[in-house]
Parts: structure tokens; sequence; C-alpha cells
């Protein structure tokens, strides 16, 4: 049998997985993230460990897990959560899960756009509290959305869907920038590969996608927000340190930009609390991929991964292959 540990409860179709093929297995009981020194107890000693996004999975909890341990299977897309360069070093496994989540992220990158665009929340809220007294002419005026252009930066596998939507659905010019280009994004939509910018000025609409790296880390801050339209609406669904979101809650509300939806934040589940106090900003509880079919579907890769490396095999989505170094 072996010796595995959920540092949360996960959707049952992956629990199940486990259940089937190893019978017994150790799970956090509490809805809860684990605190570091209660991660660093709980992986002690285990031969397989199914962590999320939420759980910093450093040197020290790869250390804490020891020799024997095969995996940590990350129940995400993005794994800047883990160390990957370390767990290689120690003969570790790290997995993801990506692409499952590429359309309900990529709606929800356009339920955001047009909550924020369209002041969906604020008028919500307004007529929830009976202020709505009838039609007026003025009455929460937002951005057009039809025809207008997106801004995509990071046209991977997300940032490229929604591009398309956009574009096939509501005739949106598409700009973008990336690591390389997108050839497939420019012949079937049209899209423009251009440097951030001039994508930041010329765009109605800025959507940001790309992965947390060093390189990212604040990538989008005061000169940024100062080169975008008044006009603009800013989305962000990747991850939140690729922002400066005091310099966004700045923008916001001193005009330089018109309105942000959110759906990940600099120290979650921490949001700076100058957003919360502004009616120009949609704020969601990183809830990008929470569909029923997604979130069952990540489980089961993530116990897939974790199930693999156990029986010997290569995990197909494992993410550090280059740093493992062989026992």
């Amino acid at each position: 049998m072996a010796n595995i540990y959920v540092t949360r409860k996960i959707p049952e179709g992956g629990l199940n997985m486990l259940r089937e093929k190893y019978g017994e297995f150790e799970m956090n009981p509490d809805d809860r993230v684990l605190s570091k020194e209660e991660l660093l107890e709980k992986v002690k000693g285990r031969d397989a460990v199914l962590c999320l996004l939420t759980d910093p999975i450093d040197r020290e909890v790869l250390e804490a897990a020891g020799p024997q341990c095969k995996i940590f299977s990350n129940y995400a897309v993005g794994y800047n959560n883990v160390d990957v360069q370390s767990a290689g070093e120690l003969g570790i496994m790290v997995s993801n899960t990506p692409g499952v989540l590429t359309d309900a992220t990529a709606d929800h990158a356009a339920a955001l756009l047009f909550a924020a665009a369209r002041r969906i929340v604020e008028s919500d809220i307004y007529a929830r509290a009976g202020k709505f007294k009838g039609w007026g002419p003025l009455h929460f005026l937002g951005q057009d959305i039809t025809g207008k252009t997106l801004g995509i930066v990071g046209a991977g596998r997300i940032g490229g869907a929604f591009a398309r939507k956009m574009a096939r659905g509501f005739d949106m010019k598409i700009l973008y920038t990336n690591r390389g280009r997108n050839e497939e994004l420019e012949q079937e939509i049209g899209a423009e590969l251009v440097e951030l910018p001039k994508l930041l000025a010329e765009s109605d609409f800025v959507s940001v996608h790309c992965p947390m790296m060093d390189e990212t880390h604040h990538l989008i801050g005061e000169k940024e927000f100062g080169m975008m339209k008044p006009s603009c609406v800013f989305i962000n669904t990747a991850r939140g340190p690729i922002v400066d979101e005091a310099a966004l809650a700045s923008a916001l509300k001193n005009g330089k930009i018109f309105a942000a939806g959110l759906d990940v934040y600099e120290e979650e589940p921490k949001i700076h609390p100058d957003l919360l106090g502004l009616d120009n900003v949609v704020l969601a509880p990183h809830t990008a991929s929470a569909t029923f079919w997604t979130r069952t579907r990540m489980a089961e890769m993530a116990a897939q991964n974790l199930i693999d490396a156990l029986e010997g095999r290569m995990p197909e989505y494992c993410v550090n292959k280059e740093f493992l170094k062989s026992r």
C-alpha cells in the first residue's frame, strides 16, 4: 500500500481513482489551507503527495517528504508554488493539470470583461438596494465591446482561446504579446504580434494570460497603466503578482483606466484594501476553473499523474523532467 497524502479535499473523481488503486490514504479533513508547520509534518515519509496551488512546496517541504517520495502532483495548471528545480535535484517528480481548464478560464475572463465593461456588479448592488426608480439616460454607462480592440498579454492555451472566442463572437481586433509568435492565432483570427507598449496604448481591453515567472513579476505596473486608454478595461485571470496591485488600485481610483476584473491577487487570499472600496473593479475569489466538469477532470489528471509516478512511469504532465536526477 502506498503512503499518500492529499493536502485538501478535491472532487471525488480523483479521490476514487486513488481509493480503487491503493485503498486508504490520508487527506486533510478540513476545507482550508494547511499552515507551513502542518504541511511539513504531514508530508513526512510519504511516497506521494497530491498538493494544491495554495500549498508552498519549497525545498524544506520537499526534503521533509523524504528520499522515498516519488512525486508532488499539483492540482493546478500553474506550478509557481513548487520549487521544481529542487524537486528534480531531490529526484522528486512534479506534475500539473494543463489543458483541461483552458475553456473554463477563457470563459471566466470573458465574464469578467463583460461584468466590468458593463458595470454589472455595480448596477446589481444598486438594484438590490432599492435605488432603481426607473430608466435613465445616464444610468451606469459602460464600454462597448463588439468591434473593439482586445490586447492579450500571453497568447498560450488560455490567452489564445480567449482571443478566439472574442474575435469570432464579438468581432474584436486582437493584439497580442508572447514569448514566441503564435502563427495559428494569426492565421485563424488575424491576431497581430506587437510589443507591450503598443498593445497597452491601442487596446480597449487588456487581458493577462502569461505565466508567473521572475521576468513577469509586476509586468503591469504604474508605468504600464499610464500607457492605457482612460476607457480601458483590465482583466487578470493569470497570477496576481504579475500585476502591481497598488498601482492598479491607484489607476482605477484616479481614472487612468475605466474598470478592471480580477480573479487573482498578489497575496492571496488577501486583496489590496484600496481595491475593496472601489466600485469599478469586479473581484472574483480565484474561481476561473470552477466548473463541475473542469474541477473533476483536474482531480482525475492529478490522480493519474500520481499513480503513474508510483507505478514507475513518467507522468504525462511532469513539468520538471529537465531537473530530474536519477536516484
